[in-house]
């Protein structure tokens, strides 16, 4: 189990939608052809805890548009 900064969702659509509101933001992806960067977070899904959840890994970037983050433990595979 590992200890998380970040924001969680209990339902997709939410965490898609915190995505495309920070790409709206920094202006992702530019249109540009040659442009690499098509989102400027991702979100995770937490497929092994009860209940699942999906959740973006906290970056100080992030703060103005998805406010303050919280802790949340997350259950992986070990390895």
């Amino acid at each position: 189990m590992a200890s998380i900064k970040g924001y969680k969702y209990t339902i997709e659509q939410d965490a898609k939608s915190a995505v495309k509101s920070c790409n709206d933001y920094y202006g992702i992806p530019t249109g540009r052809v040659d442009e690499v960067t098509q989102n400027w977070c991702s979100y995770q899904f937490a497929e092994l805890n009860e209940p699942q959840f999906w959740y973006i890994v906290f970056d100080e970037s992030l703060l103005p548009i998805l406010g303050n983050p919280t802790e949340f433990e997350i259950t992986h595979e070990e390895i």
